[in-house]
């Protein structure tokens, strides 16, 4: 998905301890059903909210982060609440100029509409689809 008009976003974690703010263009909403993120969630996908780095903001708190490497060889730090643990955004190592927001962590979660479903290969039996929305095996070649 993409927009064209500037618009501002604002979330935080369950406790209140880390809080952040987003301004700018959405480059991509979508859910990742791969492994890393099932474990990352404890749920079936990640419904990921990307914009710019730039746009970003940290306004309060100091989240923890937790690296993996991608299936690509790329890191991938996930930053989240040091005390409630709940999962905030990820910093993407094939992507540095953007910021991925974990939908759920928006103040106005409705700001999010997923516009595919990515790694669908690894996606759970009991995990229901939206059937309008285009699917990829894995990561698609953008």
């Amino acid at each position: 998905m993409t927009e064209e008009k500037t618009t501002k976003y604002a979330g935080g974690c369950a406790c209140g301890q880390v809080r952040y703010s987003a301004e700018g263009r959405v480059f991509y909403m979508g859910n990742c059903h791969c492994r890393d993120c099932q474990r990352a969630t404890g749920s079936a996908y990640f419904p990921a909210f990307v914009i710019a780095e730039a746009g970003f903001e940290l306004l309060q708190g100091e989240p923890k982060w937790h690296e993996v490497t991608a299936e690509k060889g790329h890191p991938m730090q996930r930053g989240f609440c040091p005390d409630c643990g709940s999962p905030l955004f990820l910093k993407n190592g094939a992507s540095p100029k953007t910021r991925a927001l974990f939908a759920g962590s928006l103040d106005d979660p409705g700001q999010y509409e997923p516009s595919r479903n990515i790694y669908v290969g690894s996606a759970h039996a009991w995990d229901v689809m939206d059937p309008a929305l285009p699917k990829d095996e894995k990561m698609p070649s953008w």
